[in-house]
């Protein structure tokens, strides 16, 4: 096992996940939960399953496509998504009176 992958694997992991909306959900719960445990495994699980689920299909999407399509079609997206947010009309909210 690849020790260096698993540590910066899980720190980078971590660290993204600090103020993502499932950690916010996890605070949230448990402070109106009478069952810290139940929302740990729940959220433990939940995190688990999403990325198993990203591994297998990135690892699955290796084997059918070239490297360079993928990085292609990721860096085809990002620019879209940017360019749609840089050309997007902000909308003018009416001033309530």
């Amino acid at each position: 096992m690849d020790w260096h992958l698993l540590g910066l694997s899980f720190v980078m992991v971590f660290i993204s996940e600090l103020g993502d909306k499932s950690q916010l959900a996890a605070i949230a719960l448990g402070g109106s939960s009478k069952s810290l445990r139940a929302v740990f495994l729940g959220t433990a699980a939940a995190l688990l399953l999403a990325s198993f689920l990203g591994v297998i299909l990135g690892e699955g999407i290796s084997h059918l496509l070239p490297m360079h399509w993928v990085k292609g079609i990721a860096a085809a997206g990002f620019t879209i998504m940017g360019l749609k947010l840089l050309l997007a009309r902000e909308e003018v909210i009416p001033e309530q009176e």
